[in-house]
C-alpha cells in the first residue's frame, strides 16, 4: 500500500470516529436496543419449537413461559423504547439542528438500562414468570416491578429532553417544526398519556403488593390501569415507523412526500384517538358498563381512520417516486422502485404485512368477533404482523439506513442485508398465517402445549403448529443475519464519509407560520380530556365496587 493510501485510510478512520463520537448517545441507545433484540430473538424461537411438541431440551412448562415473558419485554418494551428513544435524538439533531440537555439524555439511558436488567434478571432467574402483561394475581419479584419502573423513568427523562429542545427552537422560528420532529413530539406526548396508566398501576397496586405490603390486589382495577397504556403503546412503537415511512422512504425512493399538510393532520388524530381505546381488550371483564366499551369501540375505529390515510399517503408518495424515475402504465411504477436498497426493501414489506394485520386489528375491535378470537392463538398472530413484522422490520431497516450516518462506515453483507428482510417476510408469512387459522380452529394462546393435555380437538391443529415452528425458525435466522450485518458493518465495514441524514421533500408548498396543526400544546391539552373522560367514570366505578381481591399467584 502506497504512503498515500495509507495516509487516507488514517484519516478515514479518524473521520469515523469523530463521527460515532458525535453520535455516542443514539449509538448507546441502539445497542441496548439490539442487545435487546438478540436475547428476545433466542427466546422467541426456543418458544416456538417447544409449543410444536418437539423434543428439545428446554421443553419444560417452566422455560416456556420464561421464555415467553423475557421474550414480549425484551422486544416490546425494551427493544423498541431505546430504539425509539435514540432515534428521537438523531431527529432532534438533523430536523432543529440541536439537542438540549444532552447530559439528561445520558441520565435517561443509564436510568432505563439499569431498569432494564433487574427486570431481565428478575425474568431469568424465574422468579418473575408474569408475561409481558404482567396480569395480576400472578406476582412477579419486586425487582421485576421497580426495574420496569426505572425504564418508563428513564423514557420520561428522554420526553423532558425531547421536549425542551423543540420549545427552544421554537422560541427562536415562526415556522412549522419539521415534520420528522413532529412525528416525533407526537409520539413523545402519547407515551406521556399512556405511561400515566402504567406509573398508577405499578406504583399505587404492584410494587406495594409484591413487597408485602398489601395482602390482596383487584385485577379488574389492575387490569384497567394496564390497557390505559397497553394499546397506546401500539401507537407509540408504530408512529416512529410512520415518521421514517412518510420523511425517508420517499427520499431513498427518489421522489416526493404526497402531502405534508395531511401527513400532520394524521399525527394529531392519533393522539387524539390512540389512547381512550383500551376497554376493547376487556369485552370479558365484569365492572365495566357495556355502554363504555361501546365508547371505546367507536374509537378504536376511529383511529383506522388515520391509518387508512397513512396507507393512501405513503403509496401516493410512492407512486410519485417510481413516475419521476420512469414508471409507466398503471402499475408500472413499482418496478421503478429501488427494491435493491435494504432500507427500502425492509419498509416496503412490512408496510405490506401491516395491511394484513390491519384487517385483523378491525376484527379484534368488534364485540362478537372479538369474543371468537380473544385469547386465542390469533391474537399473536395479529400482533406479530403488526408490531412483529410493520414495526421490527421497519427498525431493521432503519438500522441499515441510520449505520453509515452514525459510523462513517459503509453497510457490510448487503446482500445478506436484503435476504434477511425477505426471510424475515416468509418466516412471518409461515408463523402468522397458520397460526391465524389455528386461532380460529380453537387453539388457545399462552399454553405450554400445542396437544393440549391430549384432547381430540387438537389434533386438528398439530401440523398447522409444526408449520408455524418452523416460521419460528426462519424468523430466527432472519434475526440471526440482522445481528451479523450491524456487527460485521462495525467490525469491518469500510471507512466512507458519512452521508448526510436526509430527508424528503413535500409536494405541497410548505405555509410560512405554522398551522393549526403545529399546535401540538393544545392538542395535547385536548388528549389529556379525552383520556379523562374515557377513564374517569369506570375508573371510579369499579373502585366504588365491593371488591375482595386476590393474593399473589407464583406458578413456578
Amino acid at each position: 500500500m502506497s504512503v498515500a493510501s495509507i495516509a487516507a485510510s488514517e484519516v478515514a478512520s479518524e473521520r469515523a470516529e469523530s463521527v460515532a463520537e458525535r453520535w455516542r448517545l443514539e449509538l448507546s441507545n441502539f445497542g441496548v436496543a439490539l442487545g435487546a433484540f438478540g436475547l428476545g430473538a433466542v427466546m422467541a424461537v426456543m418458544q416456538s419449537l417447544a409449543r410444536a411438541d418437539l423434543p428439545v431440551w428446554f421443553s419444560s412448562p417452566r422455560m416456556y413461559y420464561i421464555s415467553v415473558t423475557a421474550h414480549g419485554v425484551l422486544m416490546a418494551l425494551v427493544f423498541t423504547t431505546f430504539f425509539i428513544m435514540g432515534l428521537g435524538y438523531v431527529v432532534a439533531r438533523t430536523t432543529l439542528g440541536r439537542l438540549d440537555s444532552e447530559g439528561w439524555g445520558w441520565l435517561s439511558f443509564w436510568v432505563a438500562a439499569v431498569g432494564t436488567v433487574m427486570a431481565a434478571l428478575a425474568i431469568l432467574s424465574g422468579s418473575s414468570t408474569v408475561l409481558y402483561t404482567f396480569y395480576p394475581p400472578l406476582q412477579a419479584h419486586p425487582a421485576f416491578y421497580i426495574g420496569a419502573t426505572l425504564l418508563i423513568v428513564g423514557s420520561w427523562i428522554w420526553c423532558g429532553v425531547m421536549l425542551r429542545t423543540w420549545i427552544l427552537w421554537r422560541r427562536a422560528h415562526q415556522e412549522p417544526v419539521p415534520l420528522p420532529m413532529h412525528g416525533m413530539l407526537v409520539t413523545v406526548m402519547i407515551w406521556i398519556l399512556a405511561t400515566i396508566g402504567l406509573a398508577i398501576e405499578v406504583l399505587v397496586l404492584l410494587i406495594p403488593w409484591s413487597l408485602g405490603l398489601v395482602e390482596r390486589i383487584d385485577p379488574i382495577v389492575a387490569r384497567t390501569f394496564f390497557w390505559w397504556f397497553g394499546h397506546p403503546l401500539v401507537y407509540f412503537w408504530v408512529l416512529p415507523a410512520y415518521v421514517l415511512w412518510y420523511t425517508v422512504l420517499p427520499k431513498i425512493a427518489g421522489g416526493k412526500l404526497f402531502s405534508d399538510t395531511l401527513t400532520r393532520a394524521v399525527f394529531v388524530m392519533f393522539l387524539l384517538f390512540s389512547t381512550p381505546v383500551g376497554f376493547h381488550h376487556q369485552f370479558a371483564d365484569p365492572g365495566i358498563p357495556a355502554s363504555w366499551k361501546m365508547v371505546h369501540t367507536v374509537l378504536t375505529y376511529a383511529v383506522l381512520f388515520p391509518s387508512m390515510i397513512t396507507a393512501f399517503t405513503v403509496i401516493a408518495s410512492l407512486e410519485v417516486a417510481g413516475r419521476l424515475r420512469g414508471g409507466e402504465g398503471l402499475f408500472g411504477w413499482l418496478g421503478k422502485l429501488p427494491w435493491r436498497d435494504p432500507f427500502f426493501l425492509a419498509v416496503a414489506l412490512a408496510m405490506i404485512t401491516f395491511a394484513f394485520g390491519g384487517i385483523g386489528g378491525a376484527i379484534n375491535a368488534a364485540y362478537a368477533m372479538n369474543v371468537v378470537v380473544h385469547n386465542t392463538a390469533f391474537i399473536q398472530a395479529h400482533f406479530h404482523l403488526t408490531i412483529g413484522t410493520a414495526v421490527a422490520l421497519t427498525f431493521m431497516g432503519a438500522t441499515y439506513w441510520l449505520l453509515p450516518r452514525l459510523t462513517g462506515r459503509e453497510l457490510a453483507l448487503k446482500r445478506l442485508a436484503l435476504a434477511q428482510s425477505y426471510l424475515w417476510f416468509f418466516g412471518m408469512v409461515l408463523f402468522s398465517w397458520t397460526t391465524h387459522i389455528t386461532g380460529l380452529m380453537g387453539q388457545p394462546r399462552r399454553v405450554f402445549s400445542s396437544s393440549f393435555l391430549g384432547a381430540q380437538d387438537a389434533g386438528a391443529w398439530r401440523v398447522l403448529t409444526a408449520i408455524s415452528a418452523a416460521g419460528g425458525v426462519v424468523l430466527f435466522a432472519s434475526s440471526a443475519s440482522f445481528l451479523l450485518v450491524v456487527i460485521a458493518t462495525l467490525g469491518w465495514g469500510r471507512r466512507i464519509a458519512a452521508p448526510a441524514v436526509e430527508y424528503a421533500e413535500a409536494l405541497d408548498e410548505l405555509p410560512v407560520r405554522a398551522s393549526v396543526w403545529d399546535r401540538l400544546g393544545l392538542w395535547m391539552a385536548v388528549a389529556a380530556l379525552l383520556v379523562v373522560l374515557a377513564y374517569g367514570w369506570p375508573l371510579w366505578h369499579l373502585l366504588s365496587m365491593e371488591r375482595f381481591g386476590s393474593p399473589g399467584f407464583k406458578p413456578f
